[in-house]
């Protein structure tokens, strides 16, 4: 027994020593997206933890790699040590759940995707008003897709949610809510999927990205924005379980 757990360790340090570079390549990725405050030395320390949990909790049998495994709980370790401090305006939370609220109102309506200018609408806004709204929440409201859950008072960065039902928000390995996910990505928009995909697959910048779409840096970030409202309103029925 003692040597099996002896195995077991060597088997951790090797994960951890192997996809250390990991950790660092996402720290980058994320800095270039977050406030000048932000020191890339914590976020470092942050995505070891992550590592370190991930090295722990990985069950091949689940099906992901232990880098797409791993990189889930790294950017998410990440995140939450920037949400120690969350720096984004309470007005930006608002803004974000009221866009969430108007695409959810719209595709129960409609029964199809809810194109820029009818949320803009549904929000009484001039689509000049609603990009200006999405472009306020990117960069404050970068998420890791188990964060798609969480809407405390605070917003989705926010505590409540998550303390009263621990388990579904932090557990990654949540194969009910993997299914729910999966579904809502796969119904995305085409576009939206692609920029999902190029950012968090491929590892893309906006700038990047928007070369690979033909459109600008700034689109690229609204398109981001209203990607993650899409999917916090197609995941409404999951919070409410």
């Amino acid at each position: 027994m003692y040597y099996s757990k002896a195995q077991a360790k060597d088997s951790q340090y090797q994960l951890i020593d192997q996809y250390a570079p990991l950790v660092k390549r996402i720290a980058y990725h994320l800095l270039a997206r977050l406030p000048a405050s932000v020191q890339v030395d914590d976020l470092l320390q942050a995505g070891m933890i992550g590592l370190l949990e991930a090295s722990k909790k990985y069950d091949a049998g689940k099906g992901a790699s232990f880098e797409t495994y791993a990189g889930i709980r790294i950017r998410g370790a990440m995140l939450d040590e920037v949400r120690k401090g969350d720096w984004a305006p309470r007005s930006v939370h608002r803004n974000s759940r009221m866009v969430s609220e108007a695409i959810r109102a719209i595709e129960a309506k409609t029964g199809r995707d809810a194109k820029d200018h009818e949320v803009a609408a549904e929000l009484e806004l001039s689509l000049d008003e609603y990009y200006g709204i999405l472009g306020d929440t990117l960069g404050s409201r970068l998420f890791s897709f188990d964060d798609l859950l969480q809407e405390g008072e605070h917003g989705e960065f926010g505590e409540d949610a998550a303390s009263a039902h621990p388990e579904p928000f932090r557990d990654l390995e949540d194969e009910r809510f993997q299914q729910a996910l999966a579904e809502a990505i796969s119904n995305l928009p085409e576009r939206e999927k692609l920029v999902l995909s190029l950012y968090y697959d491929e590892e893309l910048n906006l700038k990047e990205i928007g070369q690979v779409l033909g459109v600008s840096e700034s689109r690229v970030s609204q398109l981001h924005s209203q990607c993650a409202a899409r999917l916090r309103a197609r995941l409404g029925e999951w919070r409410a379980q």
